[in-house]
């Protein structure tokens, strides 16, 4: 990810806002100008385009993904440990950032964009990726039952994940994000948890 200027963070930060608010048909370049105070010309010396600063949101969630993924692998926690450190990250990320949740969870945003498309495809895999390493290695150290399929896990975990924040979303942010968390968790601990 490329450092942004103080002005690329703002038109960023309100460009997640305007697709939070009205979807991504509110997110056009002429109310983003609106809303920051600037003229649309003045965008365009920050952005190419609107494709640009879909990009940019997606790098700086990549980033701070990668970042994590990298710090949870590197530590000294059980298999299950780090699943749980993982969905309370999750949660607790998008309950205190729900605009960015709006986004990244917004295919709507995806249908004509096949750049973000890809780069949205390229974001799952990685946590895809990080995630199978983390269930593989519980699974070989005897900290997560190995009797499931490591990928099967995954797509229980990613899936529900994702299900929680659309469901969070849709409700207007109707419960508490990092309760359900936990709760979920619970409920996968006793599916994942070796038989002694």
């Amino acid at each position: 990810m490329s450092k942004y200027t103080e002005r690329q963070l703002q038109i960023i930060d309100t460009a997640i806002k305007l697709i939070a608010e009205g979807g991504i048909q509110e997110f056009t370049m002429k109310h983003l100008a609106v809303r920051i105070g600037i003229s649309e010309p003045a965008i365009y010396r920050h952005f190419e385009n609107k494709t640009a600063i879909l990009e940019a949101i997606q790098s700086i969630f990549a980033k701070e993904k990668r970042e994590f993924f990298d710090k949870i692998i590197i530590s000294g926690m059980s298999g299950i440990e780090k699943i749980l450190r993982i969905i309370e990250s999750h949660f607790l990320t998008f309950s205190q950032k729900p605009a960015m949740a709006a986004v990244i969870f917004s295919e709507d945003i995806f249908q004509n964009e096949p750049r973000i498309a890809e780069i949205a495809a390229s974001i799952m895999e990685q946590s895809r990726r990080e995630l199978l390493r983390i269930i593989t290695d519980g699974q070989a150290k005897g900290s997560l039952r190995g009797d499931i399929p490591a990928e099967h896990i995954v797509i229980l975990i990613m899936g529900s994940l994702r299900l929680i924040v659309k469901k969070w979303n849709i409700s207007r942010h109707g419960f508490d994000l990092v309760s359900e968390g936990r709760l979920f968790f619970e409920s996968l601990k006793k599916i994942l948890k070796p038989e002694r």
